[in-house]
């Protein structure tokens, strides 16, 4: 038997948790077009015949401003150490650049134990030539293997898979077959919350919003939504409520049947500029 470790790293919104959602062959980690989506560490288990990878999905690496911006990225950091294989990955459509050599330059890998791939993602639609020199633009990180891909559609998905499993090592597996994430029930439906959040807000809303389950006695579920200002209150429940319809109807299909689920809005000001709100938050 096989497995191993492997960390994804890169800038925000380059697809990283579409990327793991796609080999996993399940949704892991929550998806959306906003910058900082993951917040935290998330394990997705891919098993095959003889074995496994547990990829840990991390935060976007990005220059900090806030207290939760501080913690994600010392959280995205501290997801290399101890891994087999570190892969970069990099929006092939704006092209590779100091941003992508920045996080290169802060992901400490020990070259010696760890090999680093390096994935050129969103390439669906890019011509030949455009995706040859976004490739070798990138070569200045020296990686052991290059990889054009599109997490979105799928094409060289399965390519890149196989290599990965190619060079686990020999060890048990962490999870049980069957096993696709870490996550708890809990944490899974806030999560699934602020996914629906993200796909229906905008401007500064998305960034002010943590989610969390308060209750959990089936088929009764309780999930908190924690805003910034009272201001923002008023934009998240929606004109008569139509927001929070939106979000609790979208989440449920995604629950077991029967599942009843209430949402409650409330305001901690300026949480994510507090570092001890933040760890209780879970961050």
């Amino acid at each position: 038997m096989r497995s191993g470790l492997v960390a994804v790293v890169g800038r925000p919104n380059v697809g990283k948790s579409s990327l793991v959602n796609a080999i996993v062959g399940s949704k892991v980690s929550i998806v959306s077009d906003k910058p900082q989506t993951t917040r935290r560490r998330i394990h997705g288990v891919a098993t095959s015949d003889d074995a496994q990878i547990v990829f840990v999905d991390t935060p976007g690496l990005h220059k900090a401003v806030t207290a939760l911006g501080e913690r994600v990225n010392a959280t995205a950091l501290a997801s290399t150490s101890d891994v087999d294989v570190v892969v970069l990955v990099f929006d092939a459509a704006k092209g590779f650049g100091k941003g992508d050599e920045w996080v290169a330059a802060n992901v400490a890998i020990d070259r010696s134990s760890t090999k680093l791939f390096v994935v050129a993602n969103k390439c669906d639609g890019l011509a030949g030539p455009k995706v040859l020199k976004e490739l070798s633009q990138s070569d200045v990180l020296g990686a052991d293997e290059y990889f054009p891909l599109s997490a979105r559609s799928g094409k060289g998905v399965e390519e890149f898979r196989r290599a990965l499993f190619a060079v686990m090592p020999e060890g048990p597996w962490y999870y049980p077959d069957g096993e696709t994430h870490d996550l708890t029930e809990e944490e899974w439906v806030a999560e699934l919350v602020r996914e629906e959040l993200l796909r229906l807000t905008r401007e500064e809303i998305p960034y002010s919003i943590a989610t969390r389950v308060t209750e959990w006695e089936w088929p009764r579920v309780k999930c908190e939504i924690i805003v910034e200002r009272e201001s923002q209150k008023g934009m998240v429940i929606g004109r008569g409520g139509q927001v929070l319809r939106e979000v609790g109807e979208a989440v449920r299909k995604q629950m077991s049947p029967g599942a009843f689920l209430e949402l409650r809005v409330v305001v901690d000001k300026d949480w994510q500029r507090r570092p001890g709100r933040i760890e209780r938050l879970g961050y």
